[in-house]
């Protein structure tokens, strides 16, 4: 179970996102800014977190200042209609991809899987697995 925090201003879009993750064993949560984001991430802090571009655009280093798990990544999206924001140069390295929702939701969805395993198959996943799925 991948934690993967959703924060933006289309809350219908995120909502549809985060009800896809769960679906698939994932643990989404939506915020609808950086505050809450931060709020959220300083009590669990997720594994993948997914931010606007214009938002990331605007908020500029303030982004960098969400925690995340060990071995976590940023993604950054936007919608096809919306033009390139302007990104930091710092900001612009510490992102792993740039997404078009919901276009590429599917691409989002193979981001997450990856990162999720590659977290479990190096001993980051701090998670104890559900029972069910303990081997004996």
């Amino acid at each position: 179970m991948t934690h993967v925090l959703l924060v933006g201003g289309d809350v219908a879009l995120l909502e549809g996102l985060a009800q896809s993750l769960a679906a698939q064993g994932h643990a989404p949560s939506v915020a609808t800014s950086l505050a809450e984001a931060r709020e959220l991430a300083t009590i669990e802090p997720p594994l993948v977190l997914v931010v606007n571009r214009a938002l990331a655009s605007s908020a500029g280093a303030e982004l960098l200042g969400i925690p995340l798990s060990a071995g976590g990544a940023r993604l950054l999206y936007r919608a096809a209609t919306v033009p390139l924001a302007p990104l930091l140069p710092a900001l612009q390295r510490s992102v792993l991809a740039d997404l078009t929702l919901p276009l590429e939701r599917h691409r989002l969805s193979a981001l997450v899987h990856s990162l999720g395993e590659r977290a479990r198959a190096t001993g980051r996943d701090l998670r104890p697995a559900p029972p069910d799925t303990r081997a004996l």
